[in-house]
């Protein structure tokens, strides 16, 4: 079975430059598989509470008024528009690795931001092409579990992050509650890929998914992994009956 398959996906950080390569071009071709109903997919899996976390995670940034913040894995630029509308940012960069997901948040930006304080850059997490200490702020929704090498992604968005600057991630895990914790697991691996199925044409895409949230850190050890490339004061919230949690530290 190939590394990369979604039904068994490289742990985070692989086990060598090579099976890292091939996840990364395992994860690239699946968003750009999904870009044309990715929006969809998101509204209906989440009851449509996935702008609402979006919204608390650009609020969560607290970047300076009139400064530059930075959208990792921006997809289709939801994110990047929640800084906007919650924030006193000046731009947002929003960056992806996947032509067609920029594709899709092009159109949606010259509906939602025709004043163009959006830009949409082609890069990859692991390599930002941005010097030190750029942004005000660096926050990504859904992007960590898919890195495929976790530590040297974190690293990266310390490193654009101005002193004092916060870097938030947002991110789907795995509830705790009692009796939920179960329901919520039939949910994601049995109906989430045959809506997948339906919806996107693409049920390997959702069977990654779970599998994906299955094999991630939990919340305290992504935090103490934040530590230790630098981060200070990282905090960590759940939400969604902690179905996502947000993680937050400051360079």
């Amino acid at each position: 079975m190939d590394v990369g398959s979604p039904l068994n996906p490289l742990p985070q950080g692989g086990r060598g430059q090579g099976e890292g390569e091939n996840k990364a071009r395992y994860v690239r071709a699946m968003f750009t598989g999904i870009a044309r109903r990715y929006d969809l997919m998101n509204a209906l899996m989440t009851g449509g509470r996935h702008q609402a976390w979006r919204r608390a995670a650009a609020r969560l940034a607290e970047p300076q008024a009139g400064g530059l913040a930075l959208d990792l894995a921006t997809g289709t630029g939801d994110l990047a528009l929640a800084l906007l509308a919650e924030t006193a940012v000046r731009r947002v960069i929003g960056l992806d690795f996947s032509d067609g997901m920029l594709q899709v948040g092009r159109e949606k930006l010259l509906r939602k931001d025709p004043a163009g304080r959006v830009s949409l850059v082609a890069g990859d997490a692991l390599l930002l092409p941005f010097a030190d200490k750029t942004f005000a702020c660096v926050a990504s929704a859904f992007l960590l579990r898919n890195l495929a090498h976790l530590e040297p992604g974190l690293a990266e968005m310390r490193r654009v992050t101005q002193a004092g600057g916060r870097v938030v991630a947002l991110e789907i895990t795995q509830p705790t509650l009692w009796g939920f914790r179960h329901l919520f697991g039939w949910y994601f691996h049995r109906l989430v890929p045959g809506l997948g199925a339906v919806v996107s044409g693409n049920r390997e895409a959702y069977t990654y998914l779970p599998r994906s949230v299955e094999r991630f850190l939990p919340p305290a050890e992504l935090a103490r992994l934040m530590e230790r490339v630098g981060l200070r004061d990282v905090t960590c919230r759940r939400l969604g009956l902690g179905t996502v949690t947000l993680h937050a530290g400051t360079a």
